[in-house]
């Protein structure tokens, strides 16, 4: 067993390691949510780069906002911040080094993270800050002003504490220096994350200094991107599967599949990283390729997530290998959400669609329908509900997205089908939980979280089809509603 540190970097065999002197790397990009995602996308494709000789100037200073930023920064900062990255595919498993972050704020330290952003050095800040983390309403999917963390940091600006409230300050210190102002680069699974992003800092703005806002809506890039890697959570399973594979002691590792794909507009005036030699696509517009990955892939993990959580199947590989749940997927894919999913690039739909099967499936993953169902109240106003008005628009039917809205309230009744308690799984879980318990006798409760649901809960070929779904559940269970839907009775 070997403690991964730099010193022991030329011990461990059964790793690749760095190729490059990592005292010769400097910083380049602040980047905001160092969380597992990053590690194993962003880190990773800078990592490949390094090792080519190039862009050493580049480097990674990680920053946080959030509590357990604490607790991740304590123990990368054991080990040098260096990271064990396991690709996993049922034939095979590799691991690597990633040695791309050289440094990590104090969470909590906002004239340190400041200091840095106004550094002409940081050429790049970029977030990993989850669906949850830009203050958006769910229902007008537009920045929400009078959230309490945003009332805050436009009165404390000399010291804000969400990663908005620092970008700015960071952007008002170098413009007052005559520094040119860095780009800011989100790597979330939002559609339009660049948009959403720029509304956020410009919104935040205008309680500041409209004046101001309108120079940040102008003069700062905010390339949309799209972003994919299946990486579960960290737990004691993946570190005793590190130790036992490859004999590497590593406090936070991060396992993940091998595919990856990182899509990006080239928009960064202040200069960027050479990318492109490692496999990420510039393209004009990101749009089409992000639409497809939240519809499609996000979109695909949400409709398996909840009927398998209520049948107590913990993995989702186990999920997909469930002929019920895996083909209550297919259907819903393939006759409600790629209908409405606008052409890409050089892309079939249906087979990045079988693609994604096959990645659901991969049994090494070792993915978490608990993961995949977290955070609902974000997450289905981006992956499920556009889909659901797009096809309602079309007056098209909707029995497949209205079951998959039902089963996420079914879900959030708090018990599996076994009886088994949910676990709170979701910043809202209580109001979740409250409306789940009245809509099991009146369904259209549910529908009255207008703010996730805006226009949607008034279409009535939605409505209908969801009280239907929900009642269906209530009275026959889980799986006899999924082979229900799947025999076209419904």
């Amino acid at each position: 067993m070997t403690k991964l540190s730099t010193a022991t970097l030329p011990t461990i065999a059964t790793a690749a390691a760095p190729r490059y002197t990592r005292t010769d790397l400097s910083p380049g990009i602040v980047h905001f949510g160092v969380g597992n995602f990053h590690r194993a996308h962003q880190a990773v494709y800078l990592d490949a780069l390094f090792n080519l000789g190039v862009d050493h100037d580049w480097a990674i200073v990680g920053a946080g906002v959030r509590e357990a930023d604490a607790a991740m920064r304590q123990k990368l900062e054991e080990q040098d911040w260096l990271t064990t990255v396991v690709e996993q595919e049922a034939e095979h498993s590799s691991a690597r080094i990633a040695g791309a972050m050289i440094d990590y704020i104090e969470p909590g330290d906002s004239a340190s993270v400041i200091a840095h952003l106004a550094d002409p050095d940081t050429r790049i800040v970029s977030l990993t800050i989850t669906e949850g983390g830009y203050y958006i309403d769910p229902a007008s999917q537009r920045f929400d002003p009078t959230h309490p963390d945003i009332a805050h940091d436009a009165a404390h600006m000399e010291a804000p504490k969400t990663a908005f409230g620092l970008i700015l300050a960071g952007l008002i210190r170098r413009r007052k220096a005559g520094v040119q102002p860095f780009t800011v680069m989100s790597c979330d699974n939002i559609p339009g994350n660049g948009h959403v992003t720029q509304n956020a800092v410009a919104g935040l703005a205008d309680l500041v200094d409209p004046a101001f806002a309108e120079w940040v809506r102008t003069a700062i890039a905010f390339p949309n991107g799209m972003v994919d890697r299946i990486t579960p959570a960290t737990s004691d399973r993946e570190r005793q599967l590190l130790l036992d594979q490859f004999g590497i002691d590593d406090n936070w590792p991060v396992f993940c599949e091998a595919f990856k794909q990182w899509v990006l507009e080239d928009n960064f005036p202040a200069g960027r990283p050479a990318l492109e030699k490692v496999g990420v696509q510039f393209v004009d517009d990101v749009a089409p390729y992000e639409h497809m990955k939240i519809r499609i892939l996000n979109g695909g993990h949400a409709t398996i997530a909840y009927p398998a959580a209520l049948l107590d199947i913990h993995f989702v590989h186990d999920a997909m290998a469930d002929p019920m749940v895996s083909d209550f997927l297919a259907k819903v894919e393939r006759e409600e959400i790629i209908p409405v999913v606008p052409p890409v690039p050089d892309t079939d739909l249906h087979d990045y669609f079988a693609l994604c099967q096959r990645r659901f499936a991969n049994p090494k993953i070792g993915d978490t329908t608990r993961r995949l169902a977290l955070d609902g109240s974000n997450r289905q106003p981006k992956f499920i509900i556009p889909s659901a008005l797009d096809r309602v628009q079309g007056q098209q039917s909707v029995t497949g997205l209205a079951l998959v809205s039902a089963l996420w309230c079914r879900y959030c009744y708090g018990t599996t089908e076994s009886g088994k308690p949910i676990e709170p799984n979701d910043p809202s879980w209580d109001r979740l939980t409250a409306q789940a318990r009245r809509a099991k006798e009146n369904p259209a409760a549910w529908l009255e979280m207008t703010d996730i649901y805006g226009e949607l809960a008034q279409h009535p070929g939605f409505t209908t089809a969801f009280s239907q779904a929900l009642e269906h559940l209530w009275k026959n269970g889980t799986t006899a509603t999924l082979n229900t839907y799947l025999t076209g009775h419904l």
